[in-house]
């Protein structure tokens, strides 16, 4: 297991054009924890990941992961597992190859795909095509990849779309573990009532700011995490 890694976000910046997609984002993510990284769809959070990831340059601030941006980190595959959306998926690939490939890509054993395949729920699937997968069991197939490198950060955006009742709940479990193996967990997420049962800490975003962060516990002392969210956006439910 690699040492802990802290995750800083520092006044991140990103123009679109005439549209702000994402203005002096500030917050940090703990090891050992899950952060949910929570706010309407559009409201900057996957470019505030994809800027974290290098994979869009910042107009402004930086991104920082155990100190160091991602493009300076010696081995980033084994670091940082990131599943940002569920495509990218040949079709006429098994599962199983798929994560054969990425495996030789990041120079990890065969024998992780297994257990990977195990972790997820998805080893009786592996010799299906991904063209034939549901939303969920691409989602599932998504985090597999991310965990193929064993790595200490997770990032993951919209991790439960697709998934049943039963698939967030195991998702849940899943990601306690691995947070309690000390892990830093962030997930975003627009779906308040899913992440209210997911997370210890929270950042909301809102209008490409971020809007308050903190510990769940103190979203939540006067109602349901939804009521604190309008409550700080002026949304209205």
């Amino acid at each position: 297991m690699h040492p802990p890694h802290r995750l800083e976000i520092r006044g991140l910046t990103k123009r679109f054009g005439p549209v702000a997609a994402v203005t002096d984002a500030t917050f940090a993510v703990e090891p050992g924890r899950v952060t949910g990284f929570l706010g309407p769809n559009g409201s900057g959070k996957t470019t505030t990941l994809r800027m974290l990831l290098g994979l869009v340059r910042p107009d402004a601030g930086d991104a920082r992961i155990g100190g160091r941006a991602y493009r300076d980190l010696p081995d980033p595959a084994r670091t940082v597992g990131a599943a940002l959306e569920a495509k990218g998926l040949h079709p006429a690939r098994t599962g199983r190859d798929h994560l054969r490939v990425y495996a030789a890509f990041i120079g990890c054993p065969d024998s992780r795909i297994d257990e990977v395949l195990a972790l997820t729920g998805i080893a009786d699937a592996a010799h299906r095509r991904a063209g034939g997968y549901s939303t969920g069991m691409r989602q599932r197939l998504n985090l597999a990849t991310a965990l193929l490198g064993d790595p200490p950060v997770l990032v993951l955006d919209e991790p439960t779309n697709g998934l049943d009742p039963a698939g967030i709940a195991w998702l849940r479990g899943l990601l306690r573990d691995l947070a309690a193996e000390g892990r830093t967990v962030l997930v975003a997420s627009h779906v308040l009532s899913e992440a209210e049962r997911l997370v210890d800490d929270v950042a909301v975003m809102h209008r490409g700011r971020i809007a308050a962060t903190g510990p769940l516990a103190d979203f939540t002392r006067q109602g349901a995490l939804e009521d604190a969210f309008l409550d700080l956006t002026g949304a209205t439910a």
